[in-house]
């Protein structure tokens, strides 16, 4: 349940803001990290740079990693659902799609979080705008592969991908909210214990084939930097404070905004192409989300 800082505070909404426009580069940083390093590469180097940021951080707060097994066990599951799994797809993906496609599809992360809760985190019917927009977000996402044509020039592999990541994300928000947040940590311990369990897992796999070409170029590092400060680091306290004020659901609506970031920045930056289904998927996708968190009040019955 929503704590009382989700009615009578909004200063979760700067954060929410933050988040959406750090996670909607987070697609052209991996982009930039996949000029010198593989997948495992950029899963990796994203979650050390985060943890090394976090434990600066709180060794400046005065705080420390928690002992208790249990709490790391279920920091751990978090981590394999919101770092480990989906940073390796995202990048493996993303050898192959573009950071728009790959952002856009990130807008799915509201209705798997919500099927999430209605399968598995909660113990209530299924409600009429809920189907309605499970089914609308369906359609939403065909419309963004362009399903009529096939998979075009995107792999079915690469989508298969995205899409496996993004359902690790729908079921981390709830899992968070029932087993991680009732813990009382501090946001700063809970995304630093998160980013070493991550880090520490992603470790051999980052010895095994780590790095793709020894040429570092300035770009490609200041974006693997910005992926791992900010987009593996201060972004998951952030992550945290906004479960925590305002639920799952709201914390994982965040993906409303990455899309348009990653749609602006894939454009400008990268120069890459987008065609119209794209953006008129990514638009069905969203309003299916809001039906489905019960935005509109027209639908919401049983």
């Amino acid at each position: 349940m929503p704590s009382p800082l989700a009615t009578h505070n909004k200063s979760w909404v700067p954060l929410y803001l933050a988040l959406g426009v750090v996670w909607g580069c987070s697609f052209i940083f991996i982009k930039l990290g996949l000029e010198f390093l593989t997948p495992f590469g950029v899963a990796f180097g994203r979650c050390a740079l985060g943890a090394i940021t976090l434990l600066i951080a709180l060794k400046v707060m005065g705080l420390q990693l928690p002992r208790e097994r249990s709490t790391w066990r279920h920091l751990w599951v978090v981590s394999l659902l919101l770092n480990v799994i989906p940073g390796i797809l995202f990048a493996v993906a993303e050898t192959e799609v573009t950071s728009i496609l790959a952002g856009i599809i990130n807008a799915v992360t509201p209705l798997m979080t919500m099927l999430a809760i209605m399968i598995a985190f909660r113990d209530e019917k299924l409600h009429f705008h809920q189907v309605i927009g499970l089914i609308l977000g369906f359609i939403g996402v065909l419309i963004v592969l362009g399903a009529w044509n096939g998979l075009g020039t995107s792999p079915w592999w690469a989508i298969g991908a995205l899409l496996l990541a993004v359902a690790c994300y729908g079921i981390s928000f709830p899992y968070s909210r029932r087993n991680v947040l009732p813990l009382n940590l501090k946001p700063e311990v809970m995304a630093a214990t998160q980013l070493v369990a991550a880090t520490v897992t992603l470790l051999p796999f980052y010895l095994f084939d780590g790095i793709a070409e020894d040429n570092y170029r300035i770009g490609p590092v200041l974006g693997m930097l910005g992926l791992g400060i900010f987009g593996s680091g201060f972004a998951y306290i952030w992550n945290f404070k906004i479960m925590s004020a305002a639920g799952s659901a709201i914390a994982s609506s965040v993906t409303f905004v990455t899309p348009v970031v990653a749609v602006i920045v894939g454009i400008i930056f990268w120069g890459e192409n987008i065609t119209w289904n794209e953006p008129v998927g990514g638009l069905v996708v969203l309003l299916s989300a809001a039906i489905a968190q019960g935005r509109i009040k027209a639908l919401n019955r049983s």
